[in-house]
């Protein structure tokens, strides 16, 4: 049965959410502030982290990023009571998986979790047939989630790299945004096109020798985008 751990300083919020989550039988640990949910982010092995942005002492951003600084790849959904599309490219960024705005309903609440919680079962049970390939000037692993630039070490993040494995997955394909979007982040994010082709910016430069007139992640206007490896 799949570990959840809940960061969230509205107590009813946290309790209720504990008792929707137990009640589907998903095993459940809580931190109501920052630090303590830091300590428990660092030191336990969890499924899922449902992670609130606006925390006591340390921010759900700096959990998060803290987090994939130090390896662990726990998928996190993101709570938050901001709209605003910059607040959702910072968590992505980061490394979150995904991106829920409060009020939410419990219902839309599990469908993400479940999303989530299956892309992760999908990607641990092997489907990638290389754990390490190049594309332009980057190296990468799927499986360890490690690159390099042209023998340098290079960050990646968590969704920067699940975004590469798609386009890589589907290499001389024509990808529609939307469907990169429902592919990767889920199809009921509400992710921008926006956000998409910033990851995109992201990618080419580290794998282009010239990003401006990139040869491998190419541009299909009024589409999406097309790997040529």
């Amino acid at each position: 049965m799949s570990k959840i751990l809940i960061v969230e300083d509205e107590i009813p919020m946290l309790n209720g959410l504990k008792d929707n989550l137990e009640f589907e039988n998903y095993t459940v640990d809580t931190a109501s502030e920052g630090k303590a949910g830091l300590d428990k982010v660092l030191n336990n092995v969890y499924d899922l982290i449902l992670l609130d942005v606006m925390l006591p002492n340390v921010s759900g951003f700096d959990i998060c990023k803290a987090a994939r600084k130090n390896g662990i790849e726990t998928p996190i959904i993101m709570l938050t009571a901001k709209g605003e599309e910059i607040d959702k490219v910072l968590g992505l960024e980061l490394g979150a998986d995904d991106y829920i705005t409060k009020p939410f309903s419990l219902r839309e609440l599990l469908a993400r979790i479940k999303a989530v919680l299956r892309r992760t079962s999908s990607k641990s049970s092997g489907n990638t047939d290389e754990d390490e390939i190049v594309i332009g000037r980057l190296k990468v692993n799927f499986k360890s989630h490690e690159a390099s630039v042209e023998g340098e070490p290079a960050k990646m993040s968590h969704k920067e790299i699940e975004v590469l494995h798609y386009l890589y997955n589907h290499s001389n394909e024509i990808i529609d945004r939307i469907d990169l979007m429902s592919e990767v982040w889920g199809i009921d994010n509400d992710v921008s096109t926006r956000t998409i082709d910033n990851f995109i910016l992201k990618l080419r430069q580290k794998i282009e020798i010239n990003p401006n007139t990139p040869k491998i992640i190419h541009t299909v206007h009024g589409v999406g985008y097309k790997m040529v490896v």
